[in-house]
């Protein structure tokens, strides 16, 4: 290589290193971009009432207008909670001036001591809303049609309370101290309401974010179909969801009783058409299934600093509505026309390539890597009854396991593997599989991590996250694409992330950016950690360890090489590359029994790949300008098996040139003279003798030893 082309390499490696396309595309897939048009929304409103209204920003003035935002904000709660759900609350303004009315009538009429109105007033709140819950959730009615029909009774019958106690309400309220500090009081300058619902939002998000319930009733306002199949309490949820906002309404009449000591025909008017404005404006969907205590906030301050700004600018009555609904509508709008570019700009930015400079391989023409036809007339086990074994292995009873395409583990048993069963439904798509020590199965699930399968069959976590990358912008700590895994003599599980930025669907698209996406990850059983301990492999497969257990091995499917690293003796934490100059795609790794190692090739390269991937531009706008089934992806649908030694020195090959019985080979184990060939797209598991192996060998007892 000349000194010109060995700097045209290394400038346009450090020129594609970063990108500021793949920075922007991870920002906007951020949760929190979604409130991105409602946040800039309220700093707009806020900054200009700020600079209208000389005083806004004065003490006096945040903390009257923080105590109306307090109990304004619980009735948004309220609503938000129920929108999350998939329905609409209607009633809301109702309940809160009838929890007033029933705070100010336990305390001035009955004189009941505070510790007895404040819980009288949350049941009467729950218990108002259980009526909606009872018809809409059990009795399956329409929440819009429920929620008026309610809202017009429950305002009947504050008029008619209302007007019984007015007199005698209207004579002042008892003094006690703890009243009035809910009424008027502070902590620290902040308004006691205020802290309340503080309080409540990190509840609130707690709630939604963290809990079962919380996911059951989002699942539920996504698809209530869907939640039903899931085996989710859709009745139960969505009632215990209305009586949940009938007592946030509750704690903010409680606040507005104590505050004001009055329950006036106007008290919670039109209140729920507000609280609508404020969850709509901060990008709570009113279809379901989207929404946080945090956009409730932002619409909340958004429709209150504006109501009440307006006012304050000397516009009133029916001028200061239609600010307000303007207001709305371009909000709306501008978020409608957000979330739908959004999206099409994060598939425009989000595949980014860089250059790769691939050395050439091996040549198929002659020597070890010459096709043949050994692989062609294996055994078929489980024709037409497995799908997409990507990996298959033995027990020391000799029963064969594969995952498939449906989130099982199948079993085979019998003289030849003619007795096929269901072993474990552990979900998502079992890839890589070892046995431990106690001869539990160890298995990488793409979507959700890494997982041990009993020998009846139950399932238990290992792992589902490692730590998270300082310098990224998205969370990686969880495991998104867990690939293939191997065991250390000590127990320590060495696993394969193959990429970080795709899913299990998508996967090969990242050959097309030819960055390392991919991680090495350990487990470690003995505390339960886990952690990444090689960052930046170009997606990593196979895992497999060395004969003497002091190193493991592990290929680089887009890369072409298969590295060892140390993680004993004095090259400990080093990693070296043994083969750099493969002829194919590299995925599993196993053991054979003459001391080398088994290595699947799931395709072969191309030459147009190879020079795209020195064009990173080409590749850019290929992306953009084609449409995916026409783009330029590896060649996946002919492999082989190979095998190597510890030096990287091939020996020897097995092939199926025309893909007949095996179009891809994924993974492949020797096991007491024999080989048995998995595939990702493939409808059985192939069987073919080894001749001159050791009949004897096989893989879990090399590990651990008879038992």
């Amino acid at each position: 290589m000349s000194a010109t082309t060995s700097f045209r390499q290394a400038y346009l490696r450090a020129r594609y290193r970063f990108s500021l396309a793949q920075v922007v595309a991870e920002l906007l897939q951020k949760r929190w971009m979604d409130a991105l048009v409602p946040f800039v929304v309220m700093v707009v409103v806020v900054t200009t009432f700020t600079q209208l209204i000389s005083g806004y920003t004065d003490v006096d003035n945040l903390i009257n207008t923080g105590r109306e935002f307090g109990e304004f904000g619980f009735l948004v709660f309220a609503l938000t909670l129920v929108v999350i759900g998939g329905g609409i609350d209607l009633s809301i303004g109702a309940i809160f001036a009838l929890c007033d009315l029933v705070a100010l009538v336990c305390f001035v009429h009955f004189k009941l001591p505070l510790v007895a109105v404040i819980p009288i007033t949350l049941i009467a709140g729950g218990a108002l809303a259980a009526v909606n819950g009872i018809l809409i959730g059990f009795l399956r009615t329409r929440a819009f049609l429920t929620t008026l029909v309610t809202m017009i009774i429950f305002r009947a019958v504050f008029d008619i309370l209302g007007q019984k106690y007015s007199q005698e309400l209207m004579s002042g309220t008892p003094e006690n101290s703890t009243w009035e500090w809910l009424g008027s009081g502070s902590l620290l300058g902040i308004p006691s309401n205020i802290i309340a619902l503080v309080i409540v939002a990190i509840v609130g998000h707690i709630f939604l974010s963290r809990s079962r319930p919380g996911w059951h009733l989002t699942a539920i306002g996504a698809g209530r179909r869907a939640a039903r199949h899931a085996g989710i309490g859709i009745e139960w949820t969505l009632f215990w969801t209305y009586v949940g906002s009938g007592v946030l309404c509750a704690i903010g009449g409680l606040f507005y009783a104590a505050r004001l000591a009055s329950a006036g025909s106007d008290t919670g008017l039109n209140s729920e058409i507000v609280a609508i404005t404020a969850v709509v404006l901060g990008g709570v969907s009113l279809g379901g299934g989207k929404g946080s205590v945090g956009r409730a906030l932002i619409g909340a301050t958004t429709v209150l600093v504006l109501t009440n700004g307006v006012v304050r600018l000397g516009v009133v009555g029916g001028m200061s509505s239609v600010v307000l609904g303007a207001t709305l509508l371009l909000a709306v709008a501008i978020d409608v026309h957000w979330a739908k570019h959004r999206h099409k700009a994060i598939a425009k930015l989000y595949v980014v390539p860089t250059y790769l400079a691939l050395p050439p391989g091996q040549s198929t023409d002659e020597g070890p890597f010459k096709p043949n036809q050994r692989l062609a007339k294996s055994q078929a086990i489980g024709l037409d009854m497995v799908d997409g074994p990507e990996d298959c292995i033995i027990d020391r009873q000799g029963r064969l396991y594969a995952g498939v395409r449906q989130g099982w583990i199948l079993r085979f048993s019998g003289p030849n593997f003619e007795n096929r069963e269901v072993f474990s439904k552990p979900g998502g798509r079992p890839l890589g599989m070892a046995f431990d020590k106690d001869d539990n199965l160890i298995v990488c699930l793409a979507g959700m991590g890494l997982y041990g399968i009993r020998e009846d069959g139950s399932v238990f976590k290992l792992s589902d996250e490692t730590n998270r990358s300082w310098n990224k912008i998205n969370d990686d700590s969880r495991l998104r694409l867990a690939d293939d895994l191997d065991i250390g003599p000590d127990g320590r599980v060495y696993f394969s992330e193959a990429t970080i930025r795709y899913e299990i669907h998508s996967w090969a698209t990242d050959a097309l950016e030819g960055r390392g996406n991919g991680r090495i990850i350990e487990y470690d059983p003995r505390n339960g950690k886990t952690r990444t301990i090689i960052k930046n492999v170009l997606f990593p497969n196979g895992i497999c360890m060395s004969h003497d257990g002091k190193s493991f091995l592990f290929a680089e499917t887009w890369k072409h090489s298969i590295s060892r690293h140390w993680v004993e003796g004095p090259k400990a934490g080093t990693t070296e590359v043994i083969i750099d100059n493969l002829p194919g795609f590299p995925d599993n790794i196993n053991r054979s029994s003459d001391g080398k190692y088994w290595l699947a090739l799931v395709g072969m390269r191309t030459p147009s790949l190879d020079l795209a991937m020195r064009f990173p531009d080409f590749r850019t706008r290929m992306v953009k300008e084609i449409a995916p089934d026409e783009w330029l992806f590896p060649n996946i649908n002919n492999g082989c098996v190979c095998k190597f030694d510890d030096a990287g020195n091939v020996s020897e090959s097995l092939w199926d040139s025309g893909g007949t019985s095996h179009p891809t080979i994924t993974s492949m184990r020797e096991d007491r003279g024999h080989l048995y060939i998995g595939g990702l797209y493939n409808n059985r598991i192939g069987r073919i003798p080894l001749e001159g192996s050791d009949p004897s060998w096989n893989g879990v007892e090399s590990y651990w030893g008879k038992k």
